[in-house]
């Protein structure tokens, strides 16, 4: 019984990938399945301590089996306490592996931040050496007013820093993407318009620094037209709920009512509404939206 506790209060350190706490807590019933190799734990409660008995770590369940090397887990509720966020995990079903120290979490899966991040998918992977949460399955992540949707992602749990693989859809609600010059500081006339950037490739997303890096085939589609590019790097502010700049680079198309024009490179900036294009071939068209297109 005394080998099974330790056992228990190591393993939920490892796969949270968290270390050794000054001492751990656990409160279960345990079953002998099989006297050879398997154990069930039943309603179990989990908690790991760290320096000045403060707490890193807390996991509830409604069971645990042990088969070999694998732990089968059901009605995981989880809470990891960070240095700047905490991170609450839910899930119906999983599975830890002691021999590679991965978990792996099926159906139901949400990850919630405290600052404010979710995502939501069917599976996810969380791996201790690379402190990182990995899934081939779709992806919704929402956070303030923009939505995320993407097949495939590897990020660190905290949800800061994340990458999606392919098939990319960002939806978010911007104050002032579309208003015209004269409008501009005029904050009780601001509403929000929708904006919608989807690309076939990868998408980096720093939430901290509000920069988000989108791959391949990129579209920007709002209310005053299109922009298509290669890449497009896109400073956002999270606080303002708006788009500050869009830098697009390579094969770059902008669509503005029934003006079109090309470029290799082009800068919007939402200050003044203006987008600055580069490379050949190089044009200026002047039109009377909310947009100003110069060399």
């Amino acid at each position: 019984m005394r080998k099974l506790l330790i056992f228990i209060s190591l393993f939920f350190l490892v796969a949270f990938g968290i270390g050794i706490p000054y001492w751990a807590q656990a409160s279960q019933d345990v079953i002998d399945v099989d006297d050879s190799s398997n154990q069930q734990i039943l309603e179990f409660d989990l908690s790991g301590f760290g320096d000045k008995g403060k707490k890193t770590w807390n996991v509830k369940g409604k069971s645990a089996d042990i088969f070999g090397d694998t732990v089968r887990l059901e009605d995981i509720n989880a809470r990891v306490y960070g240095e700047e966020d905490n991170v609450d995990l839910t899930a119906d079903t999983g599975a830890y592996n002691k021999a590679e120290g991965t978990i792996h979490l099926e159906d139901n899966v949400v990850v919630t931040t405290e600052s404010g991040a979710r995502l939501v998918t069917d599976s996810l992977d969380w791996n201790q050496e690379s402190q990182k949460v990995t899934t081939e399955d779709v992806v919704d992540i929402t956070k303030e007013n923009i939505k995320v949707s993407g097949k495939g992602i590897e990020a660190k749990p905290s949800l800061k820093k994340v990458r999606l693989n392919r098939d990319i859809r960002v939806d978010m609600k911007d104050t002032d993407f579309s208003l015209t010059p004269s409008e501009i500081g005029q904050s009780d006339k601001k509403e929000s318009q929708p904006v919608t950037i989807t690309c076939d490739g990868s998408l980096d997303v720093d939430y901290e620094k509000q920069i988000a890096t989108f791959i391949k085939n990129v579209k920007v589609i709002h209310s005053q037209g299109q922009i298509h590019a290669d890449k497009m790097v896109v400073t956002f502010d999270m606080e303002g709920k708006q788009i500050e700049k869009v830098e697009s680079y390579g094969n770059v198309k902008i669509i503005n009512g029934e003006n079109t024009t090309y470029s290799q490179e082009a800068v919007y900036t939402a200050k003044d509404k203006r987008i600055v294009l580069t490379g050949r071939p190089r044009l200026i068209i002047y039109s009377n939206s909310s947009m100003s297109f110069m060399e």
